[in-house]
């Protein structure tokens, strides 16, 4: 079995054991009455107390770029929703710990997150084999890739590469880019 396809079985098997976890797909009714609504803010909060139970809001505004009263106000509305319980550790000094509810919507929105992003990578790597499998069928094995360097073009990259594709340093004959969600390929005569 070759590794290209170890990829994509991996990454669809994932995908799939995160779909069973409860977690429908983005944008259905079910995702919403599971995954209670959450402001990016509050998230960063969640997030920032869990990594500092300690942290003040002074340096929570300076860390998300919100001002203090709005820290105030996102971590006011976490304790009323049962997502933070606070301590007084003394006249001053505040405790933030995120509780069990707090917890699962912080891991569920992260779940969410990495099987999105799965799903995207899968996607751009089913299509990056096609076009892959589109120059074999043509005897093309050397080929340009232009764009800005991001994931997509990473992708198209690597699986060039698997299948042992010449990736030129300058534009030839033929050049591979990322257009939107999509790859294209240009031959020029």
């Amino acid at each position: 079995m070759d590794e290209a396809c170890c990829i994509s079985k991996e990454s669809d098997l994932i995908i799939h054991l995160l779909d069973r976890m409860s977690f429908p797909c983005e944008n259905s009714e079910t995702e919403r009455s599971i995954m209670p609504d959450i402001k990016q803010h509050e998230y960063d909060l969640l997030n920032e107390i869990g990594q500092d139970p300690m942290v003040t809001q002074a340096s929570l505004s300076q860390r998300l770029g919100i001002a203090v009263g709005s820290v105030n106000w996102y971590i006011k509305r976490l304790i009323h929703r049962g997502w933070v319980k606070v301590s007084h550790l003394d006249r001053t000094r505040l405790k933030y710990d995120i509780t069990p509810d707090g917890m699962a919507v912080f891991t569920q929105r992260a779940l969410l997150y990495a099987r999105d992003s799965l799903k995207v990578y899968g996607d751009f790597r089913k299509k990056a084999q096609a076009l892959v499998a589109e120059l074999q069928q043509k005897n093309i094995s050397d080929v340009y890739l232009e764009g800005e360097d991001d994931e997509a073009l990473d992708i198209l990259r690597l699986t060039c590469i698997e299948a042992g594709i010449h990736l030129s340093g300058t534009p030839n004959g033929v050049i591979l880019k990322v257009e939107g969600q999509d790859y294209r390929m240009n031959i020029k005569d």
